[in-house]
């Protein structure tokens, strides 16, 4: 067992590991970063929001970014119940300015993260699993080993958790709790030979809803498409099948996604993870934070999941400086960076929340832009979630409102859906039922 000596101790190296280390090295820290796996590697989430973007531009891997993205112009959506698809553009957004984004295969795009975050001189460790973290009065002490055996510990002022849906500190703590109002899981694989949009929007993601959930369609640039389901509990413990069938015999429960798919031909393991959605009691601790899925993860339908991993990389590079240059302002420090990445998931919520409801499935199948409320619902699928714009806020307000004067005004079926939802919710076993 070997003793080094660091600034800040990164646990993983996915998205947001990656940034900060990649931050914090930049302006002079020694940061070691972590990674229990090799780059590449395989990861779901390849759907990116517009607002990150930018992000990419300040991190300087916007370049690298474009070259392996399939460019992403909005998002369709498919219901059964309703006649035709919709289609909507980031550029009709309440600002214009963000008119794209790309689909990304995770195993590239985690990749040009990481190797960004050595360029700028992060001491990073592949194939190294953290094992345990004491705290102590002005740092922790860190534990790991090797993937071929030797262990080392760590002496470090700050440890940052980006482990992903290991929850690695939370876990810990005992703070982790699953999510009480969104309980969900998801089974997924890549195909080849999918049928896509034509033209411009071949790269836009679809969403197909069915009666037990919904579908994500993500085209990738090379020719491969993601397809996953994310189910409520009561039907993925209808499963007697192993995995692949499974996601196939799910499939065909959707006649527009099963029409895409006729000539396709499943080309990698299925993939299955249950109890999705969780979060923790906070964000922070003593000589520690943590970022993105470590700290909270709720449903992909809005394609979330990237953009409030690198944000809250960001805002923690800011909040480690202040911690360690001026730790008098620490506790206040972080005090708003819990409440910085509280936000994002909060404007988030309140439509993953609903999604699967006779209401907002309403609104979203039949546009209507009288007084620009199309446009702010289009800034949170874009990723506008975290700009103070108060004529923005005041619209998403409105749109709210609307959802609940249609909720009313179809109560016999918004009470149905509730009581479905809440056996969903009630069943807690959807992990135990799909691993």
């Amino acid at each position: 067992m070997t003793e080094s000596r660091c600034d800040v101790l990164v646990i993983g190296g996915g998205p947001a590991g990656s940034t900060i280390s990649a931050l914090l090295a930049e302006r002079g820290r020694d940061v070691v970063m972590l990674e229990k796996e090799r780059h590449p590697r395989f990861h779901i989430g390849e759907s990116l929001l517009p607002l990150i973007m930018p992000l990419f531009d300040r991190l300087g891997v916007g370049e690298e970014i474009r070259s392996i993205g399939m460019p992403k112009y909005g998002a369709e959506f498919v219901s059964p119940w309703h006649d035709q698809p919709v289609m909507y553009d980031f550029a009709d957004a309440w600002d214009k300015s963000f008119p794209s984004t790309y689909q990304v295969r995770r195993s590239e795009f985690d990749e040009v993260l990481f190797r960004n975050a050595v360029r700028n001189g992060a001491r990073a460790r592949e194939g190294c699993r953290v094992t345990g973290v004491e705290f102590r009065p002005g740092g922790a002490e860190v534990t790991a080993r090797d993937e071929n055996g030797p262990g080392q510990t760590w002496q470090t002022r700050f440890v940052v958790d980006a482990s992903g849906r290991d929850t690695f500190l939370a876990s810990r703590f005992g703070i982790k709790r699953r999510n009480p109002r969104h309980n969900s899981a998801a089974i997924f694989g890549h195909f080849s030979g999918a049928t896509r949009l034509p033209g411009k929007v071949e790269g836009n993601i679809s969403l197909f809803w069915f009666d037990h959930g919904w579908f994500w369609f993500i085209p990738l640039a090379d020719g491969a498409t993601s397809v996953g389901a994310v189910c409520w509990p009561y039907y993925m413990k209808t499963r007697k099948t192993e995995p692949r069938q499974f996601l196939l015999d799910t499939i065909a429960l959707c006649p527009a996604l099963a029409d895409r798919l006729r000539h396709a031909e499943l080309v990698s393991p299925v993939t299955a993870t249950g109890n999705y959605s969780y979060s923790a009691d906070r964000a922070t601790g003593d000589n520690c934070l943590m970022l993105g899925d470590a700290f909270a993860f709720v449903d992909p339908v809005l394609s979330s999941g990237v953009l409030l991993a690198m944000h809250s990389a960001f805002v923690g590079a800011d909040t480690v400086e202040t911690c360690l240059d001026r730790p008098q302002r620490a506790r206040r420090a972080l005090k708003a960076y819990d409440a910085s990445v509280r936000r994002g998931i909060r404007v988030f919520s309140w439509f993953i929340y609903r999604v699967t409801t006779p209401s907002l499935r309403h609104l979203f199948m039949n546009p209507n832009n009288q007084f620009r409320l199309q446009e702010a619902m289009l800034s949170v699928l874009a990723g506008d979630v975290y700009r103070s714009v108060a004529s923005l806020g005041a619209r998403l307000l409105a749109f709210k409102a609307l959802y609940y004067i249609l909720s009313v005004c179809n109560l016999r079926k918004s009470l149905a859906a509730w009581k479905r939802r809440k056996q969903a919710i009630g069943d807690s076993d959807a992990e135990t039922a799909v691993t």
